[in-house]
């Protein structure tokens, strides 16, 4: 599941890594440097203070690799298990200094990407059954998309596009400062290579129409009601059954089966990664040993 170490993302994890740490320790960790043998060795046990779906396991092994390479990181769940309250998903031994130094930034992120992680595992759910597959946005943390879009995947969802450099994604104010849909696509079509496709955004059956007529790969049904939805998504698949149809817009756990049902091929959900309540994960020292007093 964990796909970061291929095209040498590995190193550009750790980079980022040791910038957060850099954030978080500063000069040094005084509290712990202050109160802690030099020398103490401890156990850390990290475990779920509430259900859900677990991700980020391999990011903090990294972090505590990046902190100390000697500390021993014993994962003991995978990323993507649903995980109940009280289990215990880590071990990690070595030095305490060391524990101490990375305990925050690791179970930051693993609270976040598996707060991520069941969030879109709701949505998944919700729409079990159903054609239709479930993406999320560029509405992301910055300096975290990765993260955050990896953490969409271990909770059974999909990855719309990754930034602004690998589709094309004509949206309202494109519309407008190109001046009209068909000068926005044809201006795309003329320059991009003839694999990268071309999403438009549409808010009208008129909108629908021009981007059909214009040649859209896929074409957005943003924020219509479903009513409107299910005349616009039966109009593109009777005249052009290759066009990919998406929607987005307000989408929410009681609204998303509703949507699914009107025969769109994705929806798109920004709350995956922008809206959601992480998880609590806690790290407790469960056995120590004596070392040299500072």
């Amino acid at each position: 599941m964990f796909e970061w170490t291929a095209g040498g993302y590995d190193t550009a994890m750790r980079d980022q890594i040791r910038d957060w740490l850099a954030e978080d320790i500063g000069s040094g960790d005084i509290t712990t440097e202050t109160t802690i043998p030099r020398g103490s060795q401890s156990k850390a046990v990290i475990h779920m203070k509430e259900s859900g779906i677990i991700a980020g396991l391999p990011i903090a092994r990294l972090v505590f690799e990046v902190v100390d390479p000697s500390l021993n990181f014993h994962a003991m769940a995978e990323d993507g298990e649903r995980v109940e309250k009280g289990k215990i998903i880590a071990i990690v031994e070595g030095s305490t200094h060391s524990l101490l130094t990375g305990e925050r930034l690791a179970l930051n992120l693993m609270q976040r990407l598996s707060g991520i992680a069941t969030k879109t595992a709701k949505f998944v759910e919700a729409l079990a059954g159903l054609p239709v597959r479930l993406v999320d946005t560029r509405k992301t943390t910055p300096g975290h998309r990765m993260l955050e879009k990896y953490a969409v995947r271990v909770g059974g969802g999909s990855n719309h596009r990754f930034g602004l450099y690998d589709a094309v994604m004509i949206k309202d104010n494109h519309i407008k400062g190109a001046g009209g849909i068909r000068a926005a696509v044809e201006g795309a079509r003329r320059q991009i290579p003839h694999t990268m496709k071309i999403e438009v955004e549409t808010e009208s059956l008129e909108q629908v129409q021009e981007a059909l007529d214009c040649g859209a790969d896929i074409i957005m049904l943003d924020n219509m009601p479903n009513e409107r939805m299910t005349e616009a998504v039966a109009h593109i698949k009777a005249t052009s059954p290759h066009v990919i149809v998406e929607a987005s817009g307000g989408v929410t756990l009681d609204t998303v089966h509703g949507m699914a049902a009107c025969g769109v091929d994705v929806i798109s959900v920004g709350g995956l990664t922008y809206s959601f309540q992480a998880l609590d994960i806690s790290l407790d020292l469960n056995e120590k040993k004596g070392g040299e007093r500072r």
